[in-house]
């Protein structure tokens, strides 16, 4: 448990435990895609086990965490918030004319039990992957299984709505989603008063900013944390652009707390600004991207773990832990340390911009300082 006067989380970037992780876990969807380039999901689980050896399938449902879950126990943390991005479905609907479709079978979401998890954030370019039908169905799956889920919904009311997450002694989270076309996410995907879909944030303007400041500002109260979880930018590449900094220092200006950004398939810049926490791409977590050539050189394998203590009182940034991890077989081992020190390294050359350094501890977790 956390000290009184401090809230402890986990987040991390993309969980995507549809097509091959599903065809991993017990209970698979049918396994049919509508890719140019793998037509069966099986498809890759056989590149993962090409690239880093065989392993026993079907997996438990815990598996796909491995080490992950002894450091999410270790950190004793309150909540633990991520970005489910897959439909959980078994529709027929397919979105053929799209390149790439995630969907897992709602028998498999003892995956995501297993880890605790407190809240999904839906706010992506993947949850309407078998159409709305396909999410209406994930959202009825989410709900049975007592999980949390906030930026989708059967209408924008349910889909734009922040969840509040009790910490402890009265500390409230508040997570508020939204999608950026920027991800991928398509414009008709918006939910509306009567239509399904996702809390879509058209741009960031300063009219867009002024609309999340007063969303923040009609829920948030003395005490509370606001986290802001936003679906934006490209899948490669280390650039931020100026639109998003310029965004999140308004949020955070008008009350954000903290602002976890994904969609990058790899670690991006973090910055500390005004004391609070901004991750501009926190990269993939869970994946099936083993095996797949293209894109090395970002090491799209190696994933965080991002571990921050706030303020309970001011939702400051009191201390932050990243754990550096990587995707084998399926499953989250801890990196290496000479991996671990290409994630440090990449931090410090990408945090220059933001005066934000970092350095790597003896348990080979990753700290930071603001400089």
């Amino acid at each position: 448990m956390a000290t009184e006067d401090s809230v402890r989380l986990f987040l991390c970037g993309d969980v995507m435990t549809g097509r091959g992780i599903d065809q991993a876990l017990p209970h698979p969807c049918e396994p049919t895609l509508y890719e140019s380039y793998i037509t069966d999901a099986r498809g890759y689980i056989e590149l993962a086990e090409r690239a880093n050896g065989p392993f026993k399938r079907p997996v438990p449902f815990d598996y796909i965490w491995g080490n992950a879950l002894a450091e999410l126990q270790k950190a004793r943390t309150d909540l633990r918030i991520i970005n489910l991005e897959t439909s959980i479905t078994r529709s027929p609907d397919a979105l053929r004319e799209k390149p790439v479709l995630y969907r897992m079978s709602p028998d498999n979401l003892p995956c995501l039990t297993a880890a605790a998890v407190d809240c999904c954030c839906l706010a992506n370019n993947h949850v309407l992957d078998w159409g709305p039908a396909g999410l209406v169905e994930t959202l009825a799956a989410l709900d049975a299984a007592g999980l949390r889920h906030v930026g989708a919904g059967r209408d924008l009311a349910e889909a734009s709505a922040p969840a509040v997450l009790e910490a402890h002694h009265g500390s409230r989270v508040l997570v508020f989603p939204y999608g950026s076309p920027s991800s991928g996410l398509p414009l008709d995907w918006a939910a509306a008063a009567s239509r399904p879909g996702v809390n879509l944030l058209p741009d960031l303007s300063e009219a867009s900013a002024r609309r999340v400041a007063a969303e923040i500002q009609a829920v948030k109260r003395p005490g509370d944390i606001a986290l802001l979880s936003i679906h934006w930018g490209a899948n490669w590449g280390y650039e931020v652009p100026q639109s998003q900094v310029r965004f999140a220092h308004r949020l955070i200006e008008e009350g954000a707390d903290l602002i976890c950004g994904h969609s990058s398939h790899h670690v991006k810049a973090l910055e500390v600004y005004r004391n609070r926490l901004v991750i501009y791409g926190a990269g993939d977590f869970i994946n099936d991207y083993e095996g797949i050539g293209g894109y090395e050189e970002f090491r799209g394998d190696l994933a965080l773990m991002y571990l921050p203590k706030l303020d309970a009182r001011t939702g400051e940034l009191a201390e932050l832990r990243l754990v550096p991890m990587q995707m084998k077989r399926f499953r989250l081992n801890r990196a290496a340390p000479a991996d671990a020190q290409w994630l440090c390294d990449l931090l410090n050359r990408q945090g220059t911009h933001f005066a934000t350094a970092f350095q790597l501890r003896d348990d080979a977790a990753i700290t930071v300082e603001a400089t």
